[in-house]
């Protein structure tokens, strides 16, 4: 007779619920969670996870669905255990949603309950009324912040209410689970070229994530990490359970300030935090920026970072480590690995460097670039294909959608959409998605390599490239730029900048100043707006 793994003494199903059980038994009296004036030890982390687990878990049936709909809270990083410990499966959603894409993601996961941030009510809209599936909607106040109700009438519970019903029942849960290839979390993508697809995490995956997180950005029980980026982008990028892994203190940040960014660094000593490159230019190009007293790592992914913002923050004293993935991929699947030869080069040169996708993580398998029949391409850094992936880190596929998951896997590997080159070094490099790249004249043209170069003028805090359709040429590129504040440029300027390093076809035909780039929660320039735009400013000198 076979026994199972649960009862076998060298076979326990990985789950990254056993990082805060752990931790609370290690630590218990470490801070775990800072949030302005509340403090949480982490015996009291995972108080609160198992008192709103015993809560949840009287109202579903395992396997349900549990949205939540907030920002960087303890509310919300608790969640991130106390769901899966109460046998649901954890949706975090952008608060910033409109009502119609929540109502499109709960009737499209069937969810059976949702908390929502008292400041983010109106995204709720009818969702209680047009939701069948729906159980319960439960309001989380926030009255340090100013969100202490919203008043809204929409059937809502309080927060308080819903955990004080099961506040009596002290029946013991289980920190462990049968199948470690259960879901865990359901990501919806931003739907940028269509409806959301649900990415479905499974806890084996976010598991070893995690334990990547841990090993790449160096946190033990000493580290304190700064929550600028959005809880609800692929759980964190799987670093809630790798800090509380480490044991390390999360700093939670209700929203992404210069100033707050600042005085948590300084104040609270911080030593990690995560985020896109528009949270590097924040940090970079904030009045309180100055020279750390102490390390910082930050690790950016997301989009391409310019090397000039990550040569910058150098300067300042922080390590910029760059990671590269997708929704699809738990958040970070590959690094750039720092070389020490790296060392003996200028600093515009090392950040070249810095900014490419490079290697796999260790939880992961090696990255391929391919042409269309799956091939390698020459590792030559200049022959562009699509980057492919696979191990432990992809997705278990798309919730009810069977289709999108098969051609999303097409070939045995998961196709990224993105475009990129591979290295002599073996570094992967991303030079665009698929529907970025500008194609003119028959020649390719990287977005990001012109907006990597128009980056390093020193007027510019930020741009985006897109193309646009032209009668002779098929598609040309524009700039849409960001000048820093105090700052004065012309679009000849920007182009003869430009000109210095790029070859003349790749120079932009027109450059519009803006004064803010269309963005996602996440920090990516939607770049579907740019291209919308029909008006064209300040037009360079044509190619």
């Amino acid at each position: 007779m076979t026994s199972s793994p649960l009862d076998s003494a060298n076979d326990s199903p990985l789950t990254p619920l056993r990082f805060l059980k752990r931790s609370a038994e290690v630590f218990p009296d470490k801070t775990a969670i800072v949030y302005g004036t509340r403090v949480y030890t982490y015996a009291e982390f995972a108080a609160a996870a198992e008192a709103l687990a015993r809560a949840i878990r009287s109202r579903i049936i395992p396997g349900d669905r549990v949205v939540f709909l907030s920002p960087n809270t303890p509310e919300m990083l608790i969640a991130q255990f106390a769901v899966p410990l109460a046998g649901g499966i954890l949706i975090a959603l952008n608060p910033r949603l409109a009502p119609s894409e929540v109502r499109y993601v709960i009737e499209h996961s069937e969810a059976s309950l949702l908390f929502y941030d008292a400041e983010f009510a109106s995204a709720v809209g009818d969702s209680r009324d047009q939701c069948s599936t729906l159980r319960a909607i439960v309001e989380i106040p926030d009255a340090e912040f100013g969100c202490a109700q919203s008043g809204l009438s929409i059937g809502q519970e309080s927060y308080r209410a819903f955990g004080s019903a099961t506040a009596a029942n002290k029946t013991p849960l289980r920190w462990e689970i049968d199948d470690e290839r259960a879901v865990i979390s359901i990501n919806y993508t931003s739907g940028t070229t269509g409806k959301p697809k649900g990415v479905m995490y499974s806890h084996r995956g976010a598991y070893l994530n995690a334990m990547g997180e841990v090993f790449h950005n160096k946190l033990d029980n000493q580290s304190v990490y700064l929550w600028t980026l959005p809880l609800f982008h692929c759980n964190g990028w799987c670093t809630p359970w790798a800090v509380t892994a480490a044991s390390g203190t999360h700093v939670c940040l209700r929203a992404v300030r210069p100033a707050s960014i600042w005085s948590a660094i300084d104040e609270l000593g911080v030593t990690n935090l995560c985020g896109a490159p528009t949270v590097c230019n924040v940090i970079a190009n904030a009045e309180e920026a100055h020279p750390l007293q102490h390390p910082l790592r930050i690790t950016t992914a997301g989009a391409p970072p310019s090397p000039t913002i990550i040569e910058r923050l150098e300067r300042l004293g922080a390590r910029v480590t760059h990671v590269y993935g997708l929704t699809e991929a738990y958040g970070p699947f590959t690094i750039c690995e720092y070389q020490e030869s790296w060392d003996s080069l200028p600093p515009s040169a090392r950040a070249t460097q810095i900014a490419r996708q490079g290697v796999s993580m260790v939880q992961a398998e090696t990255p391929r670039v391919v042409d269309a029949e799956m091939a390698d391409v020459a590792r030559d850094g200049s022959t562009i294909g699509e980057i492919v992936l696979r191990g432990n880190n992809v997705m278990v596929g798309y919730y009810r959608d069977e289709a999108a998951t098969a051609a999303a896997f097409a070939g045995g590997w998961f196709h990224t959409g993105d475009l990129g080159v591979m290295h002599p070094d073996g570094y992967i490099e991303v030079k665009d998605r698929a529907k970025d790249i500008i194609i003119s004249g028959g020649e390719n043209i990287s977005s990001i390599e012109i907006e990597n170069s128009i980056a390093s003028h020193p007027s510019v805090a930020d741009v985006a490239v897109v193309g646009f359709a032209h009668e002779t040429w098929g598609e040309r590129p524009e700039a849409y730029v960001l000048l820093h504040e105090g700052h004065v440029a012309t679009a000849e300027e920007i182009s003869a900048h430009a000109r210095l390093t790029l070859a003349r076809f790749k120079v932009p035909d027109s450059v519009v100043f803006v004064v803010e780039l269309p963005r996602t929660a996440t920090g990516k320039v939607v770049k579907a707006s740019l291209r919308a735009q029909s008006v064209r400013s300040e037009r360079a000198p044509a190619r």
